[in-house]
């Protein structure tokens, strides 16, 4: 039977994060992004344990329950710093491993951009590497998909997103995976998201997704900001669902040009935004192969399932 998930908490770069946990072995990180919780990965990380990892997902900064952050800061620079930290405090080695979804993809590329001894294998979900930013901003039709980055900036983005007991986030799901029950899902993200103080936290990942964002402390993790815009070093499977209704899947055909050597780009047939939990099991197996297998034949962007 698959070991079920613990429910845990660890202080890392200053941060009281709530983690959920299961298994024993090398270190499994699993970032989540937005609007979600580290119930995203409960399909996941009882596969991971069964398969010899210690399998650790955290509620991102200023999700409950982990804490806010006390300065603030919420750039992309500090998630790097986060992922690495919380490496260190979980008793990760060379040996590790970093899976991230959404935000949390763009957590990892970083991560194994500034610390890739850390990390053996990486595998990133829904969000492209960020060299192709340019391809996928320039797309009339993603720019309209893409209208709450720029809601999230204005200061009516908390009343917006809070009203009608964050209906938001329910239009969100819906409009990313189209068809999906995201039922259970969605009540996580709320939980996760009702008190001001962390939704407004959440929006600040947002707010703070500038080149050099004003009035936004980057000194305290510049290498680690700095290292989000580089190529990580590491071998990387990339998964991007075919309906995806938040990323356009014709927009990350040249992901492959923007990782490591070794990487890999595979575009699931009949799953959204979050295919890992539309489709748990064939996402799972592809990620288990990925990263308990050293050595992969083809690479380039195949299609699956």
């Amino acid at each position: 039977m698959a070991e079920r998930a613990r429910v845990g908490a660890v202080t890392a770069n200053g941060i009281d994060f709530g983690i959920l946990e299961a298994g024993a072995g090398p270190l499994a990180l699993c970032l989540h992004g937005f609007p979600d919780s580290a119930h995203t990965w409960r399909h996941l990380l009882p596969r991971l344990a069964t398969a010899g990892f210690h399998a650790v997902a955290p509620f991102m900064r200023g999700y409950a329950p982990t804490s806010v952050a006390d300065d603030g800061c919420y750039h992309l620079g500090a998630l790097v710093a986060d992922a690495v930290a919380l490496h260190e405090v979980l008793g990760g080695d060379d040996q590790a491993v970093l899976i991230g979804h959404d935000w949390g993809a763009e957590t990892a590329y970083g991560a194994a951009a500034f610390a890739p001894e850390r990390w053996r294998r990486i595998v990133t979900l829904a969000v492209p590497p960020a060299a192709l930013d340019d391809t996928i901003f320039a797309d009339y039709d993603q720019l309209k998909r893409f209208f709450y980055l720029f809601l999230f900036k204005t200061p009516l983005a908390e009343r917006v997103v809070a009203a009608r007991r964050m209906a938001f986030i329910d239009r969100l799901w819906a409009d990313w995976s189209p068809g999906y029950d995201a039922r259970v899902d969605r009540r996580h993200a709320k939980r996760c998201l009702r008190r001001p103080a962390n939704l407004a936290a959440a929006l600040s990942y947002y707010r703070a997704a500038e080149p050099r964002p004003e009035g936004v402390d980057v000194l305290r993790h510049e290498a680690e900001f700095a290292a989000a815009a580089s190529v990580a070093p590491r071998p990387t499977l990339y998964l991007h669902g075919d309906r995806d209704g938040c990323i356009d899947a014709r927009l990350v055909r040249g992901a492959g040009r923007h990782l490591g050597k070794g990487s890999a780009v595979e575009v699931v047939r009949q799953a959204g935004h979050f295919l890992h939990l539309e489709r748990p099991e064939l996402v799972n197996k592809r990620i288990l192969a990925w990263l308990t297998t050293e050595v992969l034949g083809r690479r380039g962007g195949r299609s699956v399932g």
